[in-house]
């Protein structure tokens, strides 16, 4: 099944360097996937995984290792964004 992943901000260099621009890869993965499944292998450490969506729908943590995914969805995250 086909998804997009996106990542926003620092996280960008996680992504391989020709999908950095673009901060987006589509990828084919498992029906069973889950979104903890998909960041796996981009190493991305989990206390930058921080804002989580899927089509636009927050996802908290405690349901981000169940939680999988239809054809065409579209897995969004941003790292934690400090200011003032």
């Amino acid at each position: 099944m086909k998804i997009s992943f996106k990542l926003y901000a620092t996280l960008t260099d996680y992504l391989p360097a020709e999908a950095r621009s673009g901060n987006r890869v589509e990828l084919d993965i498992a029906p069973s996937a889950t979104i903890a499944d998909v960041i796996a292998p981009y190493g991305l450490p989990m206390k930058l995984v921080h804002l989580v969506l899927v089509n636009g729908h927050y996802v908290a943590p405690e349901d981000r290792a169940a939680r999988t995914f239809q054809e065409g969805d579209v897995l969004a995250i941003w790292p934690p964004i400090a200011g003032g």
